[in-house]
């Protein structure tokens, strides 16, 4: 290993505090302690230095250690091993820049969903442990940078991942399904089981992984049209589509959609729900 890579290795373990930090419960914080998950996160990412990352809730850094080494054992004589972060937690934030130097670490501090990607350097890979009172709303906001992302990696509360990636005709599949996959390839990678974390949370967790479809994605006519009938349809899942969608199209639309009026939401394809937006779409013109 190289003299720069020993030296990033060497800053990015863990320094002594006076006093342990607390998770605070308006910042769902449960920190990943166990090495083992950490590693296997680190591998699913696998980053390397030409690599532009940004680690979202950082925390106590257990995920940051470990991306920082992976990518110092790939550095270059000279390079320096470095990673941008978003931090809520003032008191993170300090622990954060007592640990890394601003070489290692570009450290913006604030709300992630106030957190503006566009001043950060595309293609982006965004990884994280999301808080989970708030990972729909990052999620989000995330779909609105789509072309600059190169991939995303999260940990996640896993019945939340196990909607994200439902396919259609599988009971979890709901409105947070069908809006990231007409954008995003969703893999499921592993889940996380509630003793690895500090304090232990009430819920099991799960690796999921995204990745634009670029040419591939679906492209409405409308975006808006398109959430609202997606919207509109899984918020009366148990009924047959020509009911829930029927503020939307007529009767006679099914058939010259080829598509069972009789269907429910959960088993729609992303190209079903476009086609009927864009029929939507195209009769409101």
């Amino acid at each position: 290993m190289n003299s720069s890579a020993k030296s990033s290795q060497a800053a990015s373990q863990p320094v002594s505090h006076s006093s342990p930090h607390r998770a605070k419960k308006r910042f769902g914080q449960n920190f990943l302690v166990d090495k083992s998950y950490i590693r296997r996160i680190v591998d699913a990412i696998d980053p390397k230095p030409s690599d532009r990352i940004l680690e979202i809730g950082p925390g106590q850094a257990a995920l940051t250690r470990e991306l920082l080494d992976a990518i110092s054992a790939h550095c270059k004589e000279g390079e320096t091993a470095s990673l941008d972060v978003v931090e809520i937690d003032r008191d993170l934030v300090a622990r954060l820049k007592t640990e890394f130097t601003p070489e290692q670490l570009r450290i913006h501090e604030g709300d992630a969903l106030e957190f503006d990607f566009a001043t950060l350097p595309s293609p982006l890979r965004v990884v994280g442990n999301l808080p989970y009172n708030i990972s729909s709303p990052i999620l989000f906001r995330l779909c609105d940078y789509e072309d600059r992302i190169a991939d995303m990696t999260f940990m996640l509360q896993k019945e939340v991942v196990d909607r994200m990636a439902a396919r259609e005709g599988e009971d979890d599949r709901g409105r947070l399904s069908v809006m990231l996959q007409y954008r995003f390839d969703v893999v499921k990678c592993f889940d996380v089981p509630p003793g690895a974390f500090r304090p232990i949370p009430a819920v099991d967790s799960s690796i999921v992984q995204l990745k634009p479809l670029g040419e591939k994605r679906l492209r409405p006519k409308n975006e808006r049209t398109f959430a609202n009938i997606v919207t509109a349809a899984f918020t009366q899942r148990r009924k047959m589509i020509r009911k829930s969608l029927g503020a939307f199209a007529p009767v006679d639309a099914w058939a010259n959609l080829n598509i069972d009026p009789q269907a429910r939401a959960e088993t729609l394809s992303c190209e079903a729900f476009v086609a009927i937006a864009d029929y939507v779409a195209t009769k409101g013109a």
